[in-house]
């Protein structure tokens, strides 16, 4: 009996290759197999789909009931096991990289429609991360799809000649050249798509093979595929396709030439399947959904972050996030280094007017940049493991004559400093530089050993000879290429090496380019990724002020990826869920056109922790918050029900103290400009109106948190008999500290957010704390201070913090507020796609209409 089902259950896989799952059932009754076997058959494929419904990773948000007929590849499969065998010949372990990959791929796939569907025209997104391996992904679902009967594939490749080449090039490698009888490609390495006689052939029924297109998203060669597909429509009725948009945020979303040729191409195809594929979602998510457009109204996959890879979190830390214990959450790794905004107008013009006979100067920011990339790239020759090129990446301009004037002081540089590797004075110098660089990042804490300088010093001559000084943007024709041999190179680009692009072997980065949005931003991140063999030598040179952009990014990025996991445990579809962008005071989320659909959401603060972080040093501006504070203790002092002293703690509670005192002091104390959550206009709108209208935050409980009294040096008093020690919160350290400006990054804890509550909290988790004190105090704010010390100097171990050095003692604020009950008001610092019209029922994109870049 058991050979006998195990037969059948072999014969209902083959018939799913033909027909729907549904199908196949009936096939398997029409047989006469009786109803036990069949019964049991619908069972097993049922455990099946569920095993790859509720797999852990990656997560996924979709629309209604999709039939799960995809369960994973079979034995009999051509393209899959084909990539399984490449990835292990270059070294990739079965656990976890290649497991997660099968398992990705699978789930994304099962999300496609079956291929013998009559029509469908299916939209998704994946949500990936900068440089960790989408390509190989959609290389994955690509074969999987193949190996199910899609038939044509098309790949829109970004805007540029450089990675529409480069992902040409993978997928050749990895389905084409596996299995060659099974592909008709109608681009090649050099060559976008250009129309051939007779498109019909392709695609009849005689003509068994795939066919891969890979073009650019330009209006030129999508108007003449558009153009090829439309004489075939005869034979595309039974045409299963899939369209892979990689860098799906890019020039798709709301551009006029694009968008609707992308649109006229799925029209051609009864049975198509759009598949979006970006790390900077912020465009696709604030499409109108009611529109007919591109929006992923049918899923949305949220890829697990893969284990090694250097992200925007890894690199610059992040903030907390609401409900997170900011001791919790990384500072990144010691590898930013400060470029001075004096050296800026050195190696970018000031305006548009100043391009023209622009010479950039090597300033000394960008001479040790260069020094030390040599340093690595001989390093990594000692080690010899890892990928065999070494890049580093310059970037400051868009403007292609700003990239080309490096090219002369940079090769004189080179060449000066071969002339100089016999001048000890200059040996001196790439020793201290290297040895500065080795102890301030331990090869130890990348399960690495550190390379001594007298080891990589004879390797110096071999790659200054081999540095090439390349500049590759759409008018150069010196590109970078990684296929004839092992690469040392200075890469100096613009949006041709910003987007998709991998730079292999990329160790040292020098970016200053001025940028306005998200997305931008994220994608000019090139150095995130795999950094097998030297994860500790990895520097990026940057302003600032950008660094704190990327770590404000790194907030909303982590805080984007959780909505949609929340979103997805909580019976959401992509129509009924709008993920919430935490905007940035000097950054847009993205290109404006994009966000022509974007709505203010409702971002209440309800059940939220605020706290501040940023604040200026001076001290006219620190005394106003002090004068606040001593100002509401003592009004506190006065008219709370209770005080609570803890002295012996450095801790007070005055409890229950009136609403318009908090509103009095929130209407006094400074918040920093650049932290939009902490306006407090906002804030005092969001008490006011809950107070009006629920009746609550009618009372508050506010409370200090110091230390112990010391040396009278030490302490801060706050009013009569309210004496603390004060706190140290030291700052972010920075090579080039800005005037006037702190970040201190984490204020509040865990158990000060539960200081007001009765009972044994302090191991409470957050979740346990919220619910506490919905319990105990489901209608009183929480308002804590600290006085914190105005030198507060790090303990050695804060490797990446410095002394606050402010010049007056600062103030700095937490507020707790109780889960909303009934009506709540709301705060517009989040954008979300408007899903107001819909019904359920039960950067430069010039290039885009030429044939260029």
């Amino acid at each position: 009996m058991t050979d006998e089902f195990d037969g059948m259950y072999e014969t209902f896989k083959a018939l799913v290759e033909t027909f729907t799952p549904a199908e196949s059932v009936k096939r398997l009754e029409q047989l006469g197999i009786s109803a036990d076997i069949v019964e049991r058959i619908r069972e097993r494929h049922e455990q099946q789909t569920v095993r790859i419904r509720e797999m852990e990773e990656p997560h996924a948000v979709i629309l209604g009931n999709r039939d799960t007929w995809y369960t994973g590849p079979q034995a009999k499969d051509k393209c899959w096991p084909r990539i399984v065998n490449l990835l292990r010949e270059d070294g990739w372990p079965q656990e976890p990289a290649i497991s997660s990959l099968d398992d990705s791929s699978t789930r994304i796939v099962s999300l496609l429609n079956h291929p013998r569907e009559k029509a469908f025209s299916t939209r998704g997104l994946v949500v990936g991360y900068v440089q960790s391996g989408k390509t190989t992904n959609f290389t994955s679902v690509v074969a999987k799809a193949a190996d199910r009967g899609y038939k044509l594939f098309i790949v829109l490749a970004g805007i540029h000649n450089g990675l529409r080449r480069q992902t040409q090039a993978r997928l050749i490698q990895q389905l084409v050249e596996q299995n060659p009888t099974m592909w008709h490609q109608l681009t090649g390495l050099d060559k976008d798509f250009t129309p051939s006689e007779n498109p019909a052939s392709f695609f009849g029924k005689s003509n068994r093979t795939h066919v891969l297109c890979v073009v650019k998203k330009n209006a030129t060669v999508l108007r003449k595929l558009a153009r090829w597909l439309g004489k075939a429509s005869d034979y595309l009725q039974d045409c299963p396709a899939l369209i892979i948009d990689d860098e799906a945020d890019q020039a798709t979303v709301a551009t006029k030439s694009i968008n609707p040729l992308i649109l006229s191409i799925m029209g051609a195809l009864p049975k198509s399947a759009y598949l979006g594929y970006t790390a900077s979602p912020f465009a696709n998510l604030l499409i109108d959904p009611s529109a007919e457009d591109l929006y992923p109204k049918d899923f949305i996959v949220n890829l697990p972050k893969p284990a090694g890879h250097f992200g925007t979190e890894v690199l610059f830390g992040r903030y907390a996030l609401d409900g997170e214990d900011p001791e919790q959450v990384d500072d990144g790794h010691d590898m930013i280094r400060s470029v001075p905004e004096d050296d800026v107008n050195c190696v970018r013009p000031k305006s548009k007017a100043d391009v023209d006979g622009f010479e950039p100067i090597i300033t000394e920011t960008l001479r040790q940049a260069v020094e030390y990339f040599w340093l690595v790239t001989a390093a990594r020759h000692v080690r010899a493991t890892g990928n065999p090129h070494n890049t580093m990446l310059i970037h400051t301009s868009v403007n292609t004559s700003v990239h080309n004037s490096f090219s002369r002081p940079l090769k004189e540089l080179r060449d000066r400093s071969a002339d100089a590797l016999g001048d000890p004075d200059f040996i001196a110098r790439l020793r201290d530089l290297w040895e500065r660089e080795t102890a301030r990042v331990s090869a130890e804490d990348f399960g690495e050993k550190t390379v001594e300088f007298e080891r990589l010093l004879p390797e110096l001559p071999g790659v200054l000879a081999n540095c090439r000084v390349i500049m590759d943007n759409s008018s150069s024709e010196d590109r970078l290429d990684y296929e004839n041999g092992p690469v040392v190179a200075i890469a100096v680009g613009g949006n041709t090496l910003s987007r998709g692009l991998t730079l292999e072997g990329l160790s040292v980065s020098y970016f200053v380019r001025a940028v306005s949005a998200y997305d931008t931003l994220l994608q000019m991140g090139r150095w995130f990724g795999f950094r097998n063999g030297y994860a500790d030598l990895p520097r990026i040179w940057m302003t600032d002020e950008l660094a704190e952009w990327f770590r404000h990014l790194a907030t909303v990025e982590t805080e984007m990826r959780k909505d949609i996991d929340i979103y997805m445990t909580e019976d959401e579809t992509p129509l009924t869920f709008a993920v919430r962008l935490r905007t940035h005071p000097a950054l847009r989320v993205t290109a404006a056109a994009k966000m022509r659909d974007a709505v203010r959401a409702s971002a209440a603060y309800g059940g939220q922790r605020v706290q501040t972080h940023y604040f200026h040093t001076n001290a006219e501006w620190l005394k106003v918050n002090l004068g606040a504070a001593r100002t509401l203790v003592s009004a506190s002092a006065t008219h709370a029900l209770r005080t609570d002293d803890r002295s012996a703690d450095g801790r007070f509670i005055f409890r229950d103290v009136p609403y318009d005192l908090v509103i009095d002091f929130l209407s006094t104390y400074r918040f920093h400009e650049k932290a939009p959550e902490n306006e407090a206009e906002l804030v005092i709108d969001y008490i006011r109106k809950r107070v009006d209208t629920a009746g609550s935050l009618r009372r508050w409980n506010v409370a200090i948190v110091g230390n112990p009294i010391g040396v009278e040096q030490r302490n801060l008093t706050f009013a009569a008999g309210v004496t603390v020690g004060r706190i140290t919160r030291a700052r972010i350290a920075v090579d080039n500290p800005p005037a006037d400006f702190a970040d201190i990054k984490t204020l509040m804890s865990r158990r000060d957010a539960a200081i007001d509550l009765l009972g044994d909290t302090a191991k409470l988790p957050e979740d346990a704390i919220k619910a506490e004190r919905q319990r105990q105090l489901p209608d009183t704010g929480l308002l804590v201070l600290y006085p914190i010390d105005k030198e507060s100097v790090p303990t050695p171990s804060k490797k990446l913090r410095e002394a606050l050095n402010a010049e007056e003692h600062v103030i700095g604020v937490g507020l707790v507020f109780p889960e909303a009950r009934g009506a709540d008001s709301t705060v517009a610092n989040y954008i979300r796609a408007d899903l107001s019209r819909i019904q359920i029922e039960d950067e430069d994109y010039s290039m885009l209409d030429g044939e260029g870049a």
